[in-house]
């Protein structure tokens, strides 16, 4: 079968999940409509723009007839600077900003979709693309969403990057089976959360999350936001941390120079030292921001 070719070509590539499904509108396009009515996504306004694409990802590359959906892993330690700050998970600040990995990595999948049908079209996706990843992987049956809306993956848990290709391909693809959600009644994700902004199972205040507010947020960093962060200046992993399906590595990789030689940088050094991380995107001054948040929060 054509989709087992393709799995191993995408395993080969370092994907430990790959799913297959039709372009259509995914599940719980209409919860996200909502969630946007109510200004739930804070002041991520791309996320309210192009959403009859988002309604339906074959709109994305014309005559698409089937979607790949692709998981790869990223580190489960915590990267740390020597005195004892860190960052999310999924920096990776050794590494260069996974949109340019996960690209790379799923056009290695494509190549093999194009070179088994000559002559038709693929089109690579990652999270900057207006389409609803989580709900389309759902749909493939590789995992489910759980409570604090991450996707997880039994076997791998939820730090996983996801990325789709879509193709004018007509694979011949099994019948998804959607899994059900496996959270039972475990509500460690919406105990842990520093900012309350899981506000109910499935439901996240994103202009109270701090992976927003210290991430995508250009305002200033208030004290109320700086009193819980903790040592997190940029992201946050607390609901992922304590969830069942994580393997719960909380282990600390030194991998980020001292907080005060960040603060002491200026763009060329940053640029030299982050510029092709996922660090880059921020910005210095968002970053030296944060960290400041912290030290006033502690005293420093």
């Amino acid at each position: 079968m054509e989709t087992t070719r393709i799995t191993e070509a995408a395993k080969e590539a370092g994907f430990v999940a790959v799913g297959f499904t039709r372009p259509g509108t995914p599940p719980f396009y209409d919860r996200f409509r909502e969630w946007i009515a109510r200004g739930r996504h804070g002041g991520m306004d791309w996320l309210s723009r192009h959403a009859e694409l988002r309604e339906d990802s074959g709109r994305l590359l014309p005559g698409c007839r089937t979607v790949i959906s692709l998981a790869y892993p990223y580190g489960p330690h915590k990267p740390a600077t020597p005195d004892g700050l860190t960052a999310a998970r999924y920096t990776e600040p050794g590494k260069r900003d996974y949109h340019d990995r996960l690209r790379r990595l799923a056009g290695e999948v494509a190549r093999h979709v194009l070179d088994r049908f000559p002559g038709e079209k693929t089109r690579i996706c990652v999270d900057s693309a207006p389409i609803l990843e989580r709900s389309i992987a759902y749909a493939s049956g590789i995992g489910f969403i759980g409570k604090n809306t991450s996707f997880i993956i039994p076997g791998y848990g939820s730090y996983v990057f996801l990325a789709e290709v879509l193709t004018t391909a007509a694979l011949e693809i099994p019948d998804p089976e959607p899994l059900e959600c496996r959270c039972g009644s475990c509500t460690r994700c919406l105990d842990a959360c520093p900012a309350g902004a899981i506000t109910a199972p499935f439901s996240v205040d994103a202009s109270r999350c701090l992976s927003y507010l210290t991430i995508e947020h250009r305002g200033p960093v208030g004290p109320e936001t700086g009193d819980k962060m903790g040592d997190c200046f940029f992201g946050c992993d607390a609901c992922q941390e304590v969830c069942p399906f994580n393997r719960g590595e909380r282990e600390k990789e030194p991998s980020l120079p001292p907080a005060a030689a960040i603060l002491e940088m200026d763009e060329k050094a940053f640029g030299g030292r982050f510029g092709k991380t996922a660090f880059s995107r921020v910005g210095l001054e968002k970053i030296k921001e944060n960290i400041r948040a912290i030290r006033r929060q502690k005293g420093a």
